[in-house]
């Protein structure tokens, strides 16, 4: 595609106008519950552990119920991952009774609250939370939250291929998408993919290869190819549900002792078009590598089908199958073009395709 196109001013259909500002603690917590601690503190996320843990030791003490007198020396930090956008560390106290008892701390990474409506995803935690996804939300400050621990380990993307764990995935997928969260109905994937493209088309590089590349985009091009994808949607008449939006293997946790999967991280939890939801969980079989070719087979995507339509009785959802994999297609499209923009439009946020 040519340069000619490049200036493009974010104005479209479901495109926001006006400069966005980032979200103020004021602003998140107003959609937090009530009795959740609340604090306008922030932790420098470039620090290392050592200079990093008397803030977080702190944040814990004001979220914590019981914590508020303990010692320092106490408590034990340790890093759980560094994610895409988030720092993870796992906080824990020697009780006097002798047992451990953890949390988590989520810092959000630099500019993530350029592409991530907190206040959103805030919302809605108490309401996934009440009908068993997550972990529990215990504080929030300035960037981040402390949530309660959750004892699984990590999926990778060869775990969500392995026919037992894809259909608890898509059995856990048909439930998550029963909750009513309150507030518009409306899907927000058109507006999220404007924002992402306004954002993208603003970009500075200062490295001249970086530069020279970024310059051979036009996304006046890409907008009329979004608009277009949006009218075909519409003739879809899709469902529409409360989707996470980014059901990669990095979001979903299994205690195998227990056979409890979860669902983690809603950042990017809105409604939307339930195609999408899966189609984008779809892309993700091809994990960081993008290896595309182990994207799930027809009978690997029927297997999926028949356990979100029929969780009680898998074998008797062929019909409403194949209903879900026509619109599955055309959904992955999208997904796959919302997953090139949206890591692109923060700084410090590593492209993932």
């Amino acid at each position: 595609m040519g340069s000619e196109g490049r200036g493009w001013n974010g104005a479209g259909d479901g495109a926001r106008g006006g400069e966005e500002k980032p979200t103020t603690t004021a602003a998140v917590a107003a959609g937090a519950p009530a009795d959740v601690p609340t604090s306008a503190a922030s932790v420098d996320i470039s620090l290392p552990l050592p200079e990093m843990t008397p803030h977080i030791i702190g944040l814990c003490k004001g979220s914590v119920k019981g914590w508020s007198s303990l010692d320092s020396s106490c408590f034990s930090i340790e890093t759980v991952s560094g994610g895409i956008t988030n720092l993870l560390l796992k906080v824990s106290v020697k009780e006097e009774t002798g047992n451990e008892f953890s949390v988590t701390v989520r810092l959000y990474g630099p500019n993530t609250d350029l592409v991530i409506d907190r206040k959103r995803e805030l919302q809605a935690i108490p309401y996934l939370s009440a009908a068993g996804f997550g972990a529990r939300l215990l504080g929030i400050f300035e960037n981040g939250v402390v949530q309660s621990f959750i004892h699984a380990r990590t999926l990778s993307p060869a775990d969500m291929r392995e026919p037992r764990i894809a259909a608890e995935i898509a059995k856990e997928l048909h439930r998550f998408h029963q909750v009513d969260i309150p507030g518009s109905k409306e899907p927000q994937l058109w507006n999220d993919i404007f924002k992402f493209l306004k954002k993208a088309s603003a970009l500075k590089f200062e490295d001249n290869e970086k530069r020279k590349r970024y310059e051979t985009i036009s996304f006046r091009e890409i907008q009329d190819e979004v608009k277009e994808l949006k009218d075909l949607s519409d003739l879809l008449r899709a469902p529409v549900v409360f989707a996470h939006n980014d059901l990669l293997s990095g979001n979903l946790m299994l205690n195998d002792s227990e056979g409890k999967l979860y669902f983690i991280d809603f950042e990017y939890g809105s409604y939307s078009y339930r195609g999408y939801d899966i189609a984008n969980h779809f892309n993700e079989y091809a994990g960081f590598d993008c290896d595309y070719n182990m994207y799930p087979d027809k009978d690997a995507q029927y297997h999926f089908f028949r356990n979100y339509m029929q969780p009680d009785r898998p074998s008797a959802g062929t019909r409403s199958g194949s209903t879900l994999c026509g619109n599955k297609h055309f959904q992955v499209s999208i997904a796959h073009l919302l997953g090139i923009m949206g890591p692109h439009t923060g700084k410090g946020i590593p492209n993932r395709f």
